[in-house]
C-alpha cells in the first residue's frame, strides 16, 4: 500500500516539475530549422556559404538603428550557455554581428549592453566602418529575438515567492530505515 502512494507521489512530482520547467529559447516550429553544426567563426568567415541557414546566436547590444527594411542591431558575439543565453565575458567574444529586425523595433527600446539571443536566417554580409576601419560584418535576419532582462546580467535578482513540496517518513523503536523527498521551484 505504501509503495502505490509513493508511486502516486512520483507522478505528481514529475507532473509539477514538467509543468514548471523553463521552455527553450528557440521557438517549437523553428527548432527543425536551426543548424547547430555552424560556429560563429564559421559563418563569420564566409556568410555567404551559409545564406539561408538558421542559426543561434548570442551577444551583446551595441547599438541599434532604424533602417528603411527595419530595425538594425550591432551585437558582440557572445557564446551562449547550455540555457542558451550568453555569457557575460566579452572577452570571449569572436567578434561583431549585425541582426535585422524587419518588424517595427524602436531602437530606443534596445539597451545597450543588454545580452540578446538571436535565432536568425543567415543573409550575407556587409562592409561599414567600426571607427575609423572597414569592418564585414555578417548579417542575420531575425526569426525570434530573445531579450534577457537586467537580472541575467548580474545585477541582485528581487526576493519572490516560491513553491516547495516535501514528503517524509521513518520509523522507530530501533528498527531503523527512513526515506525523503524534496522538490523545490
Amino acid at each position: 500500500m505504501q509503495f502505490t502512494s509513493f508511486k502516486s507521489w512520483g507522478l505528481a512530482v514529475f507532473t509539477l516539475t514538467a509543468a514548471c520547467s523553463s521552455p527553450g529559447i528557440v521557438p517549437e516550429a523553428l527548432e527543425p530549422l536551426v543548424d547547430r553544426t555552424i560556429t560563429f567563426r564559421e559563418m563569420a568567415s564566409a556568410p555567404e556559404s551559409h545564406q539561408g541557414k538558421v542559426v543561434v546566436l548570442g551577444g551583446a547590444v551595441l547599438k541599434a538603428k532604424r533602417l528603411k527594411e527595419g530595425t538594425q542591431i550591432e551585437l558582440l558575439q557572445l557564446p551562449l550557455d547550455q540555457r542558451e543565453r550568453p555569457v557575460l565575458d566579452r572577452q570571449q567574444s569572436q567578434g561583431r554581428f549585425l541582426a535585422i529586425q524587419r518588424e517595427f523595433l524602436d531602437p530606443a527600446t534596445i539597451v545597450e549592453g543588454s545580452s540578446m539571443t538571436i535565432v536568425g536566417e543567415v543573409f550575407g554580409s556587409k562592409t561599414d566602418y567600426l571607427d575609423d576601419v572597414e569592418y564585414r560584418y555578417p548579417v542575420v535576419i531575425v526569426k525570434h529575438l530573445q531579450a534577457w532582462p537586467a537580472h541575467s546580467q548580474g545585477t541582485r535578482i528581487p526576493p519572490r515567492p516560491r513553491f516547495s513540496i516535501g514528503v517524509g517518513g521513518g520509523t522507530g523503536i530501533g528498527l531503523g530505515g527512513g526515506g525523503g523527498f524534496g522538490l523545490g521551484f
